[in-house]
């Protein structure tokens, strides 16, 4: 896959049409393989750019000085010519979106935001410290089998459901994308994480700022730290819309692809017309 020659960023583009391009960014439990089943009806009439973040999927290279997700996203895009985008981001990746919207509002034509997290989280909830003392049991004994089942135990099955209840397919796609991310930075020292930057103040006391119109959907099976975080989006982002979707846990672009892709393109179609409100389906 083409690696950007001035960040050592992976991604790949699809596509071609009139509209601009839709940036895609993974959750922290995935890589770019996350967007597989969407890709082809949105590239059927957008170009389409998927980035693996630092430290996943083919991103390799690890910095050696300050760094952060978003500046690495905003020079790729910059190295590769884009100059605005429709965002869209899942978890994590709906995190670093929104970072691009508040320090890079240039760049940003609309957000589709699914089951924010990252730097969009705004409590750490028994649930969400449950699943940190789990993976970090596992990790400090250096039993990845255990660390990876952690993650599709929080994230792919969700706190209300078991792992009989989940496509076996689709744990397996996250559990090989997970261990990959454990495996790339494992010899990845403290030093390197203590030099990743963030936003001072934090982007949950910036939400303000974002401009751009912004799509939330949030699934009701998810982590309840991650529900949480998609009212505190929803509410701060002036023309934010939230959407539920009840039968759905952390990653609803695997879940549930082709109503996904049919969301981002009517969205990115008609940015802005609608605000406000929650719709339940």
């Amino acid at each position: 896959m083409p690696l950007c020659h001035d960040t050592r960023i992976a991604y790949s583009r699809t596509g071609r049409g009139d509209g601009l391009p839709i940036v895609l960014l993974h959750a922290g439990i995935a890589d770019r393989r996350m967007w597989d089943d969407v890709l082809t009806p949105l590239s059927a009439s957008r170009e389409v750019v998927r980035l693996d973040l630092r430290g996943y999927g083919e991103s390799t290279a690890r910095p050696d000085g300050p760094w952060s997700p978003r500046a690495d996203v905003t020079a790729t895009l910059d190295a590769l010519g884009i100059d605005r985008a429709h965002f869209v981001g899942c978890s994590l990746g709906a995190g670093v979106c929104a970072e691009v919207a508040v320090t890079r509002p240039d760049l940003v034509a609309s957000l589709v935001l699914a089951a924010p997290g990252g730097a969009l989280i705004t409590e750490a909830t028994d649930e969400l410290r449950a699943f940190f003392r789990a993976e970090g049991t596992a990790l400090e004994a250096g039993d990845l089998d255990a660390a990876v089942e952690a993650n599709l135990r929080a994230w792919v099955d969700g706190p209300q459901r078991g792992p009989t209840e989940v496509r076996a397919d689709l744990r397996a796609a996250v559990g090989v994308m997970q261990r990959r991310a454990f495996e790339l930075t494992a010899d990845w020292p403290d030093s390197t994480w203590e030099a990743e930057t963030e936003l001072d103040p934090p982007l949950t006391e910036r939400l303000g700022e974002v401009t751009a119109p912004t799509l939330v959907i949030v699934g009701a099976r998810d982590i309840d730290a991650i529900r949480s975080a998609a009212d505190h989006v929803a509410s701060g982002i002036a023309h934010a819309r939230a959407v539920l979707w009840p039968d759905v846990a952390h990653l609803p672009p695997m879940e549930r692809p082709e109503e996904f892709a049919s969301a981002v393109l009517a969205w990115v179609d008609d940015a802005g017309d609608r605000a406000g409100g929650v719709e339940r389906r």
